[in-house]
């Protein structure tokens, strides 16, 4: 975030005497408190500034850095996350990659007809098998995906910051957003999925704002 001149000489007044009232604050400058107000919300809203009531101003002590990250620990998967692009485990290996092209996408997710997830099979599982010669027409999904338990998944409740973790360190491009089934703990419901697409959406939102 790129601050005016005017701004800046603020955030060095709150350092070096916070806290500090609004009317102080805009006594040392020389200008009305009206007049500085716009300029104090945005500098609280940013998190560069904390106003505390019958208190004043201080300064956060935040960076940059650690504003973007309290921001992506805050918002929630379950807040960004897209449709799923799911097949049925019988699907054939063609048709995946025919309903893989249409939708756009690096990984489908497979689901039993319950709706539960039963495995995913990514843009890698594909190529190695294609290229092994097999005839796809007749070979079922099934057959060469990911299956559960060794799929990583995330729930709706989990933060940006900690799903995005999870694609780094699995190094995987979706991850299914499931919530488990009342009945089975240990049986997921598909209700969505989270992508490095996801991600990349929400940093431009967040740069708008």
């Amino acid at each position: 975030m790129e601050l005016t001149e005017r701004q800046q000489k603020i955030v060095e007044i709150v350092k070096k005497e916070g806290p500090i009232t609004g009317e102080q604050i805009a006594e040392k400058l020389d200008l009305t408190r009206a007049t500085l107000r716009p300029d104090l919300a945005i500098l609280t809203m940013a998190n560069i500034l904390e106003a505390r009531p019958r208190v004043g101003y201080f300064y956060s002590g935040k960076s940059t850095g650690q504003i973007i990250a309290d921001k992506l620990k805050n918002i929630k998967v379950g807040d960004v996350k897209s449709v799923p692009i799911v097949v049925k485990e019988d699907c054939s290996v063609y048709d995946a990659i025919v309903t893989m092209f249409i939708e756009d996408v690096g990984t489908l997710i497979v689901v039993g007809d319950d709706g539960r997830l039963e495995g995913v099979i990514s843009r890698k599982d594909f190529l190695k098998n294609t290229l092994g010669g097999q005839d796809i027409h007749k070979l079922p999904v099934g057959v060469i995906m990911t299956r559960m338990p060794n799929v990583v998944v995330a729930f709706p409740e989990d933060s940006v910051w900690l799903a995005a973790r999870r694609l780094l360190n699995h190094e995987v491009d979706c991850l299914p957003v499931v919530r488990p089934v009342k009945e089975e703990p240990d049986k997921y419901e598909v209700i969505g999925r989270f992508t490095k697409t996801n991600i990349a959406h929400l940093f431009v939102e967040l740069g708008e704002e």
